[in-house]
């Protein structure tokens, strides 16, 4: 539990940090897998014909699907699909980690047949007081998809939260 918690310069000039671009894939087996994983059983999540049917290029991505990260050994995170990099280095020596939840803004469709390209971005990090957990560290980041046409579909926003 962190009483004294405080920003230090060196965090704070973190907060605009952008990552290398990273590709994601959205093929139809993982759009059929992700569907039903989660429960769906609307037949454009399975069935070409059906997703073209209902005015789809191809299988659409089921909301919150963003494709799978593209594993490159040697160059990818070998427990993470992330490139080394891809998240900010914030030495803030808080050692839990709450999920602080993420929401998702669509521009676009995003269909089996997809490459996404991402980019994340530190956008904030702030403090908040927590009467059972003390100060905790408010980590605010932005993902923006772009996809193999070069437009914007997806830009995604969390929070991470260390205690």
């Amino acid at each position: 539990m962190a009483d004294n918690f405080e920003i230090t310069e060196e965090m704070k000039a973190q907060i605009g940090w952008t990552s290398s671009p990273w590709s994601y894939e959205v093929t139809r087996t993982s759009v059929r897998a992700f569907a039903r994983g989660v429960g769906y059983t609307d037949l454009v999540y399975y069935d070409v014909e059906s997703a073209r049917k209902a005015g789809y290029r191809d299988l659409p991505a089921p909301t919150t699907y963003l494709g799978t990260a593209i594993f490159i050994p040697g160059q990818s995170d070998d427990f993470l699909p992330f490139a080394p990099g891809s998240h900010p280095s914030v030495d803030h020596g808080l050692p839990g980690l709450l999920d602080g939840g993420t929401e998702t803004e669509y521009f676009g469709d995003i269909c089996a047949g997809d490459t996404l390209t991402c980019v994340n971005k530190l956008d904030d990090l702030f403090t908040k007081e927590s009467k059972g957990l003390g100060t905790m560290l408010i980590m605010s980041s932005e993902s923006t998809y772009t996809n193999q046409d070069g437009k914007v579909v997806a830009v995604q926003r969390s929070q991470a939260i260390f205690y």
